[in-house]
């Protein structure tokens, strides 16, 4: 039975069992002691009549046949109606049988009286502690209910009271994890709009200058020429501002859906790098592609390719003419990597842990095109197909980037 799964209840139950036998115990041990009683009443009762006959000079045959005899008969019963000796005598007048009646009438309510306390601190004891059960239980749920999950429901032993308490328990974990889901979300849009904020005010404060210097000099053709040209620059500045904080915040709250299939390599870098090829031949810098053509790589080939050509581009910003960015791969056993390496700059050791995250722009570059947002992308954009970014890079000694995919 699943109501024994309780502690509690298998106690209680286990309880009365036992006061159940004890009374069955106590009845007969009384009915024992009530037997003995009434054989000694007996046994004085014929002591008396004897001694009483024996002094009258009656014969002791006469007395020992009249003490053992069982057979009754009319004679007898009008001899004792006449000495006061019938069914309607009060029982008052027969001390024997009066004593009788008062022991066992004690007896039973001692043992009656002892069974009733027993019972009653029994389930004295059992509500007790299920009352007190409740109100630690009710303590926890008040404390959920302020938002306190430190605390937990008993949780230790079967029983039907603990699956609930442990369901409750659930509940307040799904709470709590759905109320800390929500505070990062309140954190993520609080940050998201602060660093947008802080970005767009850069570009917004420059487009306000280059308008009010063109509607100062319109008649001015160079003026005019050369700050709708810083004007575009930082349009385009905002748009992929926004654009790239778009993705990050799609992938990140899991709006985004992978489309993956099996595409070569080499396909994919020729998707990724296809609008930068011309930049690296104007800025004098050469992409070289390096690796088996045969090779395939289960992805995302659009999404796939834009982390690819965030990494190139940060290649790019950081290498001086005459730079070299190689793309090379090599697949073992259990995956596949991309080697995105540069000549350039490299990362300084204090900013190789940071430039992962959003808008971290390091003193060391002097770099004003980027808006700190590419390899954030490029990294949520390969962990969200199950890969993995690492880099490794020294002061002016180069950089390389790694993707890692499992097979």
């Amino acid at each position: 039975m699943s109501l024994l799964h309780d502690k509690h209840n298998r106690w209680y139950c286990i309880f009365i069992v036992v006061l159940g036998l004890l009374l069955v115990v106590t009845g007969i041990t009384a009915t024992d002691t009530q037997t003995t009683a009434t054989k000694e009443m007996f046994l004085t009762h014929d002591n008396a009549i004897a001694t009483s006959l024996l002094e009258e000079g009656v014969a002791k045959e006469v007395i020992a046949t009249a003490l053992k005899n069982t057979e009754t008969d009319t004679t007898g019963n009008k001899f004792l109606a006449e000495i006061g000796l019938s069914n309607n005598t009060d029982i008052e007048n027969l001390p024997y049988v009066s004593t009788v009646k008062n022991t066992t009438r004690i007896s039973l309510f001692v043992m009656l009286f002892l069974w009733t306390l027993l019972l009653f601190l029994g389930t004295l004891l059992f509500l007790y502690r299920r009352e007190k059960l409740y109100r630690e239980s009710e303590n926890t749920i008040k404390d959920y209910i302020d938002g306190n999950y430190t605390v937990h429901l008993p949780q230790s032993n079967e029983g039907n009271i603990y699956q609930l308490f442990a369901s409750v328990d659930q509940l307040a974990t799904m709470l709590q994890a759905k109320n800390d889901t929500e505070q990062k979300t309140k954190e993520f849009l609080k940050n998201t709009i602060s660093d947008i904020s802080h970005q767009l005010k850069t570009p917004l404060s420059a487009l306000m200058m280059y308008q009010e210097i063109i509607e100062n000099e319109p008649d001015n053709p160079e003026t005019v020429r050369e700050f709708s040209f810083k004007t575009g620059t930082a349009l385009r500045r905002i748009e992929q501002l926004i654009q790239s904080m778009l993705k990050i915040t799609r992938i990140d709250a899991g709006s985004i859906y992978f489309e993956k299939s099996n595409y070569s390599i080499p396909n994919i870098l020729s998707h990724a790098i296809s609008e930068l090829t011309t930049r690296a031949d104007h800025e004098k810098k050469e992409i070289v592609i390096d690796g088996d053509l045969e090779q395939m790589l289960y992805c995302d080939i659009k999404w796939t390719g834009e982390a690819v050509g965030n990494i190139v581009k940060n290649a790019l910003d950081h290498t001086d003419a005459g730079g070299k960015i190689t793309i090379s791969w090599e697949r073992s056993p259990a995956m596949i990597r991309i080697f995105i390496m540069d000549n350039g700059h490299g990362i300084s050791q204090e900013d190789i842990h940071h430039i992962f995250k959003r808008f971290y722009r390091s003193k060391n570059t002097s770099d004003s095109q980027g808006v700190g947002l590419g390899l954030p992308l490029a990294k949520a954009i390969i962990e969200g197909q199950g890969g993995i970014l690492s880099v490794q890079s020294e002061r002016l000694q180069g950089t390389t980037f790694t993707l890692s995919f499992l097979t």
